[in-house]
């Protein structure tokens, strides 16, 4: 059994369009050629492949499919690439990638590799525990991911350590904690969204419950950051967010030794110049801006 190039071609499409209209104006066919061309494929495997929702959304049978066409529209941009030279044509390269690392240094080496290589960086922000998921899905085929073993299918590099610190404004320290405060089990902490368990950690080491403590929810880094210091609450702050603000006193460290958050880049396991270029030019800028792991400060160029 072969799986045609073409019919896992028009799956891809679809996914990354959200629908089977938008697919069709993408492959310049009517909508029933693409819906015929994805059941010949799902008829041929004897799977169902595609959950004609709104978006679209593969199964898990779709998912190696998924991959199989990702890896090939990769590896024929290439080989064109390697024929033609540099051209309008660019391979749409999906990562993972944790809020935290898109908003202090991550950023910076995906504008580079976006300039020099004939690439379109499509991020998905996801936790830095869970972006390992979209790599086993198909969805990415890269991510900056907490998740030391490598996915089945995939390799694991280490980046560096990304250091969290719970910190608050002073007036905020003064009201909770100070003489007659009611501390760590009254003062609102602020978390990211309902999957962020860092204040919560750090709760738990202290004896509190979680669940009987105030939150506020802000599913945003830069909201997150600026929250903490407009004195909402207090929060785990990436050293990269903080370090300013605690120099000039705009913030001040709690109790508490840091959390270190391991950070490694796992990618599909293919020989790919593009993908190992960006990796290259992510594992540099890690290097520059994260604490290698194990201990000690890594030089940094940004703050």
């Amino acid at each position: 059994m072969r799986i045609p190039a073409e019919l896992a071609s028009t799956l891809l499409a679809a996914v990354e369009a959200g629908t089977l209209e938008a697919a069709a104006r993408r492959l310049r066919l009517t909508p029933s050629a693409v819906s015929q061309r994805i059941r010949a494929l799902e008829e041929q495997l004897g799977r169902v492949l595609l959950v004609r929702e709104k978006p679209v959304r593969v199964t898990p049978a779709g998912e190696p499919i998924l991959r199989l066409a990702r890896q090939l529209a990769l590896l024929e941009q290439e080989a064109l690439t390697e024929i033609r030279g540099p051209g309008a044509e660019r391979a749409r390269i999906p990562i993972a990638v944790n809020a935290d690392s898109l908003e202090t240094w991550l950023l910076a080496p995906l504008a580079a590799a976006a300039e020099r290589l004939p690439i379109l960086v499509e991020a998905h922000r996801e936790d830095e525990a869970r972006t390992a998921r979209m790599l086993e899905s198909g969805a990415a085929m890269a991510a900056v991911t907490s998740r030391g073993d490598p996915v089945p299918g995939c390799t694991a590099t280490p980046l560096g350590t990304m250091r969290y610190r719970a910190v608050a404004t002073p007036a905020f320290i003064d009201r909770w904690f100070g003489a007659g405060g009611e501390g760590w089990a009254e003062a609102p902490r602020i978390d990211f969204d309902t999957a962020d368990d860092m204040q919560g950690r750090r709760l738990r080491e202290l004896g509190v419950d979680p669940q009987l403590a105030p939150a506020h929810r802000i599913p945003s880094s830069a909201g997150f950051a600026a929250a903490v210091l407009a004195g909402v609450g207090w929060g785990m702050l990436p050293e990269l967010q903080s370090r300013q603000p605690l120099a000039d006193g705009r913030l001040v460290a709690l109790d508490g030794p840091p959390i270190d958050v391991v950070l490694y880049w796992q990618q599909w396991h293919l020989r790919s110049e593009l993908l190992d270029a960006l990796a290259t030019e992510v594992g540099q800028a890690a290097r520059a801006a994260l604490r290698p792991i194990g201990g000690g400060r890594a030089q940094r160029r940004q703050t």
